[in-house]
């Protein structure tokens, strides 16, 4: 299996923190794949959720089917990363282009503007955003 495959199959483990007194055990392949709500051919499979960190951090896989985007868009109060694990694309942000590839890391500051685009091989990475969604 995949780096991708496996965190989408794995499991997540969450230690207790002062308003979560609960150690919890997820695994991970029973979170279920869903379309993205505006930006067809992208599927989200939300790992953490602002509910598992008291709004500190949420935790995406994302699988983009080849050629199609997630458009452009910006989130106001969130810093965003995006860690590409697979395929190939290419994110246009603050008039760059950066070339996606399995082993790119990038960081978008809240409030930027960018899209993201599968080229030939679609695209899968992991989308952090802090704080969370």
């Amino acid at each position: 299996m995949s780096t991708f495959e496996n965190f989408a199959a794995g499991k997540l483990y969450l230690l207790p923190s002062p308003t979560n007194e609960a150690f919890r055990v997820t695994d991970l392949a029973s979170a279920a794949w869903s379309p993205h709500a505006t930006f067809e051919g992208v599927d989200l499979k939300h790992l953490i959720t602002a509910k598992d960190t008291d709004g500190a951090l949420s935790y995406l896989l994302v699988r983009i089917a080849p050629y199609k985007k997630i458009g452009l868009h910006r989130h106001d109060k969130q810093l965003e990363t995006h860690e590409v694990v697979a395929g190939n694309g290419l994110c246009m942000a603050a008039g760059q282009k950066i070339c996606y590839e399995a082993g790119v890391l990038s960081v978008l500051p809240a409030g930027l503007d960018h899209e993201v685009t599968a080229g030939s091989k679609g695209l899968c990475l992991f989308a952090k955003f802090l704080p969370a969604l």
